[in-house]
């Protein structure tokens, strides 16, 4: 079945959020053992609903028919202020229901928001991503993304 890459809308909006409420039950229910896995029940729709109205986000969707099995939230932001006048495109949230990885699917999310940050003035961007998420960071670096800095944590 074909996959649609959409730019989501708030009919998308259930949809987005089962699929957020899903990465964070996969990739921070894994590696953040202080994350608020129910976040995405209790403040998702507030938080989605805003970022559909700003025009300096972009919210996509990736579909097979009315299901969503994919999402990506991105941003832009200024640079940091050593580099203030950069614009940066931020890659907050991805992710692929695991029935449709390795079909291309983000990949076709992640360029759809390169290309929309890029006409909106991007030239730096960033991603985070667990260290203990291998695939996660090889999927990014596949896409061009290299390491900057490391944020080290402790828990006591």
């Amino acid at each position: 079945m074909n996959t649609a890459i959409a730019v989501a809308d708030p009919a998308h909006l259930s949809g987005l959020v089962d699929s957020v409420h899903e990465l964070f039950a996969e990739d921070g229910g894994r590696h953040d053992d202080r994350m608020d896995l129910g976040w995405p029940e209790h403040d998702g729709r507030r938080y989605y609903s805003a970022l559909l109205a700003d025009d300096n986000a972009l919210c996509l969707v990736a579909q097979q028919g009315n299901a969503v099995v994919g999402h990506l939230v991105g941003r832009l932001g200024g640079g940091p202020p050593l580099r203030a006048d950069a614009v940066t495109a931020v890659l907050e949230s991805v992710r692929v229901a695991p029935k449709v990885r390795r079909a291309g699917v983000g990949s076709a999310l992640v360029a759809r928001f390169e290309w929309w940050a890029r006409t909106r003035g991007a030239r730096h961007f960033s991603v985070t991503a667990y260290s203990a998420n291998t695939s996660a960071i090889a999927f990014y670096r596949r896409h061009g993304f290299r390491d900057l800095s490391v944020t080290l944590r402790a828990s006591r």
